[in-house]
């Protein structure tokens, strides 16, 4: 039989909380009605729970344990969220990551303190979206004008004009996202807000982005 393996939901600032840490634990139940338990190496917490790699399916039940876990601490607690599936063998393992890293993370902490952490995802259809921004440009005017066929090159010019077209509108579609981003980041600019965008992360998902701000400003950034 494999042996367990720890699952890690968050990593904390804890500095004299550590009894306050312990009570709320017990009363939290992560993946598969896991208890929790915390990791502790000078002033920076882990907390896990034991778990079996099979027990670990990426399913919604999971996936509202675990961002439910993240959310409680969150509430009392300066923490980095990890990624969902972060996972070590020993607690050996993550007093080893602490010791090799504990100053990043704990100016990351420091980062985070009184400040809350907001994912925001643009999702669209990219070729709905491509045939909106070439009728509303030069390109589909270029592309109705004919060409005289030339039976010498019209093969090589069929590749380029295919290239080129395709260049033109992947620039026509990254413009139109950073013009988003220019009126996303207009707003967040307003909150003295941290941001961090990826965009184009898939062909659905135009704008992926992390948004950090002070926990009195959640009301009017949501709204």
């Amino acid at each position: 039989m494999k042996e367990m393996e720890l699952l890690i939901y968050a990593i904390l600032s804890v500095q004299n909380d550590s009894g306050e840490l312990d009570s709320m634990l017990t009363g939290i139940k992560g993946i598969s009605g896991a208890g929790l338990y915390p990791v502790s190496f000078q002033t920076v917490t882990a907390i896990a729970s034991d778990i079996n790699r099979t027990e670990l399916i990426a399913n919604s039940s999971n996936a509202i344990a675990y961002a439910g876990v993240i959310e409680t601490l969150a509430q009392y607690f300066t923490l980095l969220p990890m990624r969902s599936g972060s996972m070590m063998e020993s607690t050996g393992d993550i007093l080893r990551m602490f010791e090799r890293n504990h100053p990043e993370i704990e100016k990351n902490l420091l980062n985070l303190q009184n400040k809350v952490e907001f994912g925001l995802k643009v999702f669209c259809d990219s070729e709905k979206l491509k045939e909106e921004l070439i009728g509303k440009s030069e390109a589909k005017t270029a592309r109705l004008i004919p060409q005289t066929p030339d039976p010498q090159i019209s093969v090589f010019r069929e590749y380029v004009n295919k290239k080129l077209e395709a260049h033109k509108l992947k620039e026509m579609l990254l413009s139109h996202v950073d013009s988003v981003i220019t009126r996303i980041t207009a707003h967040l600019d307003h909150l003295n807000a941290v941001s961090k965008f990826r965009i184009m992360g898939s062909e659905t998902m135009i704008i992926d982005a992390v948004i950090l701000l002070g926990k009195s400003l959640k009301d009017p950034l949501i709204h």
